[in-house]
């Protein structure tokens, strides 16, 4: 059975999580939505992987998303701090993190930070800085204006000019949804323009905060060769925020990295749910106990 927790941070800000346990302890495995998301683009692979009959499994809102809503300061340090805390609370030394996009950033600077601590990694569509193409490289060019904005909208938020209510997302009923009314039907532009338009997104989430983790998207990342843990990386066929080719380059130096290309276009928890947890599951299982 799923515990739903609440941690209250140093600063004051209560944090959400879910955790599955079994009787006695067990290996963890952490999961971290990606940007402008929260916990329940999970809610399918928890419900259905196998790994529950062996491992803890834990799915948590960070900071600023879902039920730990935060309209102040984000970033991925800050996230890391967040993930230690909670780590430390429920009693568990080390974890294995699996992270798409955004999460996958959060997982990789965990990782640098605190590398005893990490079991392993799995990386789902990572976003590498000398990789951008698209829009991301565009962000990453244009990051001084991007951070004056975000200093005039906290701005004008401490003057009280804010949206006073962002409803709640369930990420589950809009993938299904999206596998219905699109995916099934051979809509794949259509899905594509839905779940990569930013003002979709803003409908559930404050702006300030949008834009902070769009800076921390484009944030370089430790050198994955200095982290001695493995990883499976699951990697997009379709279109992603990176060139394809130069982030297979960024994970072939790491030596213990094994590739699975997934049929998607950067959303494969929506896309191809179980391929993604079939292939999380077979690597899973390989790990030594």
């Amino acid at each position: 059975m799923e515990i739903h927790r609440t941690l209250v941070a140093p600063d004051g800000v209560t944090l959400g999580y879910r955790v599955i346990r079994g009787e006695t302890p067990r290996r963890l495995i952490v999961l971290l939505h990606g940007m402008a998301s929260n916990m329940t683009r999970w809610s399918e692979f928890v419900e259905r992987t196998t790994l529950k009959q062996s491992w803890d499994i834990m799915r948590l809102d960070l900071r600023g998303h879902g039920e730990s809503f935060w309209r102040g300061a984000l970033g991925i340090d800050r996230w890391c701090e967040d993930l230690e805390n909670i780590l430390d609370t429920e009693g568990y030394a080390q974890a294995l993190f699996i992270g798409h996009s955004l999460g996958a950033q959060v997982a990789v600077r965990f990782a640098a930070r605190r590398p005893a601590r990490v079991r392993g990694l799995v990386l789902i569509d990572p976003v590498f800085h000398q990789a951008l193409r698209g829009g991301m490289l565009t962000a990453s060019r244009m990051k001084p204006a991007i951070r004056l904005l975000i200093g005039w909208i906290r701005l004008l938020n401490g003057f009280g000019l804010r949206r006073r209510h962002i409803p709640n997302r369930d990420l589950r009923e809009l993938d299904e949804a999206t596998r219905s009314r699109f995916l099934n039907l051979g809509k794949q532009q259509e899905m594509i323009a839905l779940y990569s338009s930013p003002w979709e997104d803003l409908k559930f989430f404050p702006t300030a905060s949008f834009m902070q983790e769009l800076l921390e998207m484009i944030r370089p990342l430790p050198p994955l060769s200095s982290l001695p843990m493995p990883i499976l990386a699951l990697l997009s066929t379709g279109i992603t925020y990176t060139d394809p080719v130069l982030t297979r380059q960024m994970l072939a130096d790491h030596p213990q990295t094994e590739i699975v290309t997934i049929d998607a276009y950067h959303w494969p928890l929506t896309e191809k749910p179980e391929q993604v947890r079939e292939a999380i599951e077979r690597w899973c299982e390989q790990l030594p106990p």
